[in-house]
């Protein structure tokens, strides 16, 4: 997804929970930093989870492992400068386990919860809009995820 914003503005939006809170999780015990093990909520499905911070490289690359739905997976940001000076985010998951409609599942759940977040990474940093699309998949009184 092109943001058109530098890559250190888009990296920051990913490691300062001040920032993500406002397009993805809505509470974090702490800013991203090598090695460390922070929590992200998402109040509004009761949901929280612990993220190891594997690999960070400031205004170019984040790695992290969390748990999947059967095992730890890895995702890892990308943010490449652009002429421009915008920048070509890419968010890639992997480490999945299962066999056919199971993994199917997990890669679909992956890529529609990673386009809503860089949806929503787009509207805040270019227009200082909160979309809220993250909260909004899964409204009260609707299949919840």
């Amino acid at each position: 997804m092109l943001i058109r914003k530098s890559a250190l503005e888009v990296f920051e939006a990913f490691v300062n929970p001040d920032l993500t809170t406002k397009f993805w999780f809505t509470r974090s015990s702490g800013r991203l930093e090598s090695g460390k093990q922070v929590q992200w909520d998402w109040e509004m499905y009761n949901v929280s989870i612990s993220v190891t911070e594997k690999t960070i490289e400031p205004g170019r690359r984040i790695v992290i492992e969390w748990p999947g739905y059967s095992g730890q997976t890895t995702v890892e940001w990308l943010c490449t400068p652009q002429m421009d000076g915008a920048t070509f985010v890419t968010i890639t998951e992997t480490g999945f386990s299962g066999t056919g409609d199971e993994l199917l599942k997990q890669v679909a759940d992956s890529t529609e919860g990673f386009t809503l977040v860089l949806a929503g990474l787009k509207a805040f940093l270019e227009y200082n809009i909160r979309l809220n699309l993250v909260a909004d998949r899964f409204p009260k009184g609707t299949e919840e995820h």
